[in-house]
């Protein structure tokens, strides 16, 4: 897959018939072949910087304590005190509230014993545990908006029952240009994680959020 494939898709996304009255998400979607998900190292699971970001906010939720709680309030969109969490504890409504309107949580390091008793059965469920792959799980003293300024630009690419992948590369708006190259940052980084690479891709799409897929170039069936 090159450059010019991942062009002529996004234009092909920008026929008339896919126009709609609010900017949709451009989807990258990857069917998958050849792998066995019940074996870990054959599955998917990797976080990948996109070199012009998202198209959009990405909300972000600390768990903090005092250590770093101050600073956290400056640069989070929602801090939770380490004090907060005996309310969490005792009201699973409230975790599922605040697991759906955070894309990331970030959490100190020490904390992460009791986020994952707190917290963890439903951010687990919905893929949203502090990760430290993702440079989710940090020491006290850390550049909590260099942390946050990067999770702008992050998606993240997971195999869970089926063998297919699907992330958001950029918002309709942003230009073909910027697309492509978000979109290849993800293929390639795709690429390299997969045991026989391009052989274990059946077909690369995009898509917006209300429009049918796009094949792009022409991967292996």
């Amino acid at each position: 897959m090159n450059d010019k494939e991942v062009l002529n898709a996004v234009k092909q996304l920008r026929s008339s018939e896919n126009k709609k009255k609010f900017n949709q998400t451009v989807d990258f979607v990857v069917n998958l072949k050849n792998l066995n998900l019940k074996k870990p190292d054959e599955k998917v699971d990797l976080y990948v910087q996109l070199p012009n970001g998202r198209g959009k906010k990405v909300k972000v939720c600390m768990f903090a304590d005092e250590a770093t709680l101050l600073q956290a309030q400056k640069v989070f969109d929602k801090v939770v005190d380490k004090a907060e969490f005996v309310k969490y504890a005792k009201d699973k409504k409230l975790v599922k509230k605040l697991a759906s309107e955070f894309d990331f949580f970030v959490a100190q390091a020490n904390l992460m014993p009791e986020v994952a008793k707190t917290f963890g059965r439903v951010l687990g469920q919905k893929g949203k545990m502090p990760n430290p792959k993702a440079g989710c799980v940090v020491p006290d003293k850390v550049d909590l908006k260099a942390v946050y300024d990067r999770l702008q630009k992050t998606v993240r690419l997971q195999t869970k029952n089926e063998l297919a992948v699907k992330c958001p590369v950029g918002t309709e708006d942003m230009q073909d240009e910027k697309l492509v190259e978000n979109v290849m940052a993800v293929y390639n980084n795709l690429l390299r994680s997969l045991p026989q690479g391009e052989n274990n891709m059946k077909a690369v799409l995009l898509k917006l959020t209300m429009s049918p897929a796009v094949k792009v170039g022409g991967a292996n069936e």
